[in-house]
């Protein structure tokens, strides 16, 4: 099984400071490195109707890169955040806007360039879900969609636009999309935009945005052409490195159910028990109220199983975590808030009754299975929604997850 990549990042810190000092011409005061981490989003000083979007989404604990890069990014400080595809650089930049919108002033305050429609649409579901309690309007602004649609709906006035470089910059031409009021401006997967030629339309649009704006750029790598950008158009950038993980999926089989509807879930797990011999296993969801839930399911068709997730204090988690490593409870419910501290020995399968609502955490939720050199299995289960994650997943941990074979007992 191929590992999870273990370079400790793309470019080790002292060789990417040197050598970005010297594309920007030797001015190594144009960035600042910026160090605090907040280990939570209570720590962030959010607001209260953003947190209960973030924890409503499913995100539990700040990826790496949420926990550097949010609060920088709400301070109003222009941003060069660096990490790869899928460690969470949507939530960092989507929650850096939705704390900073004026919510009475029904006017575009926040542009977001992504290199593709897909993702443009992806962001905006993102921007939405995140402000759900906040009554944001977002549209997402993209080619092969009606211009008049686009012009209506940017007319009758939202907060974010979200969008391709062309469709963006046709609307700004049009002044169907009117910079007056924008105060961010987010570029994402800078790399990819630019090696997509979009660079001229890039620059286009930044003219016809106000002088004094907070820009954000998200990019997996820095190549020249990015840097160009940051020093044209950035005010003392802060630079947020994060670096890969160490851990690997080596040894883990991982395998996919397609269940077609949410609610055919139940009923898949029911009978991956009355087929399985497991010795201990762990379920997660994505939210605490669905650990609830599936915890009183389960029950009611007499399983024995623990259920622990973010509202439980620290001494009933901790209880409860004791009961399960002394094997007297084999079934554990969890969110993915625990996943980085489940390491027990006989845990033989884990299984995504929800996909991760983002691929970094799916090496925390399925690496601890393959832990003290045993093998684990992962089953994954697929809802129709859930099509792209997984191939994410693939793509992000160059791996391949198989359809569940029938004789899956001769695998545990």
């Amino acid at each position: 099984m191929a590992r999870a990549a273990t370079e400790s990042s793309l470019y080790n810190a002292s060789q990417y400071d040197e050598r970005m000092t010297e594309q920007l011409g030797g001015r190594q005061d144009f960035f600042t490195s910026y160090d605090e981490v907040h280990e939570s989003f209570d720590a962030m000083g959010l607001r209260e109707n953003l947190l209960r979007g973030i924890y409503a989404y499913g995100f539990e604990t700040p990826s790496a890169i949420q926990k550097r890069g949010i609060v920088p990014f709400c301070k109003g400080l222009d941003v060069i955040q660096q990490a790869q595809s899928g460690t969470g650089k949507t939530g960092t930049f989507c929650s850096g806007i939705l704390q900073q919108l004026d919510y009475a002033v029904i006017q575009c305050q926040a542009l977001v360039l992504a290199p593709t429609r897909e993702l443009a649409q992806q962001i905006g579901k993102v921007m939405l879900a995140l402000g759900d309690y906040l009554g944001v309007k977002v549209h997402a602004c993209v080619g092969g969609t009606s211009v008049r649609e686009d012009q209506r709906i940017l007319s009758s006035g939202v907060h974010v636009v979200v969008g391709t470089p062309g469709r963006v910059f046709d609307m700004l031409k049009r002044q169907s999309l009117r910079g007056d009021y924008i105060k961010m401006f987010v570029l994402d997967e800078a790399d990819e935009m630019l090696s997509r030629g979009f660079k001229d339309q890039i620059y286009e649009i930044f003219q016809r945005l106000p002088p004094r704006i907070q820009v954000g750029v998200f990019s997996a790598t820095m190549p020249p052409e990015a840097l160009e950008i940051t020093r044209k158009f950035m005010n003392k950038p802060v630079r947020i490195l994060v670096k890969r993980d160490e851990l690997t999926l080596e040894g883990i089989k991982q395998f996919y159910v397609n269940v077609d509807k949410e609610e055919w879930k139940l009923e898949t797990l029911c009978d991956l028990y009355e087929t399985l011999a497991i010795t201990q296993s762990v379920i997660f969801v994505n939210t605490r109220r669905k650990v609830d839930w599936l915890t009183d399911k389960m029950r009611d068709r007499d399983h024995t199983v623990s259920a622990t997730h973010g509202d439980m204090d620290q001494n009933t988690r901790d209880v409860i975590m004791r009961e399960f490593r002394s094997g007297s409870s084999r079934v554990l419910i969890t969110t993915d808030l625990l996943a980085r501290g489940i390491d027990v020995q006989q845990v033989s399968l884990v299984i995504n009754y929800d996909l991760p609502t983002q691929p970094e955490n799916y090496l925390h939720r399925i690496g601890r299975s393959g832990r003290f050199g045993r093998k684990g299995v992962a089953i994954n289960f697929l809802s129709v929604d859930d099509g792209k994650m997984l191939g994410d997943i693939q793509k992000f941990y160059n791996v391949l997850v198989e359809e569940l074979p029938a004789n899956v007992n001769d695998l545990l």
